[in-house]
């Protein structure tokens, strides 16, 4: 039996806005119904033992840890502005009135 039915389909095909044809639909329910019946396998499996993973590849962090440093005063940092308006950099305006 289904678990799935054929206006459930042209449900999920609309959302996604695909447009299926009477055959396309009939194989697509056919193949939901088998994906879902696949994670109903999974579903009884006991997984309590299994430690929860994000990355089946162990990852490293290439960030260095954060430093409090001294950075540039606010006139070295205008120093080779294009363009500047007393303390701020000065941009083209991008928003229309």
């Amino acid at each position: 039996m289904a678990k799935i039915t054929a206006k459930e389909v042209e449900q999920v095909a609309r959302l996604a806005r695909l447009a299926l044809s009477e055959v396309e639909r009939e194989q697509m329910t056919v193949q939901l119904d088998a994906i879902l019946a696949y994670m109903e396998t999974l579903n009884r499996l006991d997984t309590s033992a299994v430690e929860a993973t994000t990355t089946v590849i162990p990852m490293v962090s290439v960030m260095r840890d954060d430093e409090v440093r001294p950075s540039l005063s606010q006139e070295e940092a205008l120093a080779n502005a294009p363009d500047r308006a007393d303390e701020f950099f000065r941009v083209p305006r991008i928003i229309e009135d």
